[in-house]
């Protein structure tokens, strides 16, 4: 079986004419979802306007999940991790630190819901996740932020999370996580607000 990265569409922010995808990897050795999108409207975010399908209509059950990557805490990333009590979820210690105290930074009563008890894996730097599957720290959108690196069977495929929001940002990065990006010279790079993935020019 070969690796293989499948988006899964969970809403739009109305507001801003964004969809919200999250993505799941299904390996050999297990199904990794990277980001859990939102859930639940909340009003410190009712100016964007989230458009929710409910979670029956993902197409994902839960319980499938082996592991999660959050590749950053911001609400429409995070909204869902309550729904994944007893996975390990696997962020940047830097990102966790920020999600749970920096003001005005995320919904924090998603990032630690009450009465969910969440089993985060804080990470510090690089690290591999599975055979074929590597977290890299990629700063730029937050602090903390990561991405997630994929041998597939087309070549390097990076999840970025919104390291990069818009694909005009990776072909002309500025970011240390978008200049990172670019270095690992993927295949295809899937965004959290993007229904196909980026991918380099071939001209």
């Amino acid at each position: 079986m070969s690796i293989t990265v499948t988006p899964v569409h969970i809403g739009d922010l109305a507001g801003v004419d964004l969809p919200v995808y999250i993505h799941v990897i299904d390996h050999p050795g297990g199904r990794i979802l990277v980001d859990t999108g939102l859930t639940a409207l909340h009003s410190m975010v009712e100016d964007m306007d989230p458009r929710l399908k409910p979670v029956g209509e993902w197409g994902l059950d839960p319980a499938s999940v082996d592991a999660v990557v959050n590749t950053h805490l911001h609400f429409d990333h995070a909204g869902g991790n309550h729904l994944f009590a007893g996975t390990p979820i696997h962020v940047q210690r830097q990102e966790l630190e920020d999600g749970r105290h920096a003001e005005d930074y995320t919904i924090r009563e998603w990032v630690d819901p009450e009465g969910v008890e969440l089993q985060y894996v804080p990470e510090d730097g690089e690290v591999v996740l599975a055979p074929g599957i590597r977290l890299m720290p990629a700063p730029g959108h937050t602090r903390g932020s990561q991405i997630v690196v994929v041998e597939t069977d087309e070549g390097l495929v990076v999840i970025a999370g919104d390291s990069a929001v818009w694909g005009a940002e990776l072909d002309d990065p500025q970011t240390e996580g978008q200049r990172l990006i670019r270095a690992l010279e993927p295949t295809a790079v899937w965004m959290s607000h993007a229904a196909e993935p980026w991918r380099p020019s071939t001209s």
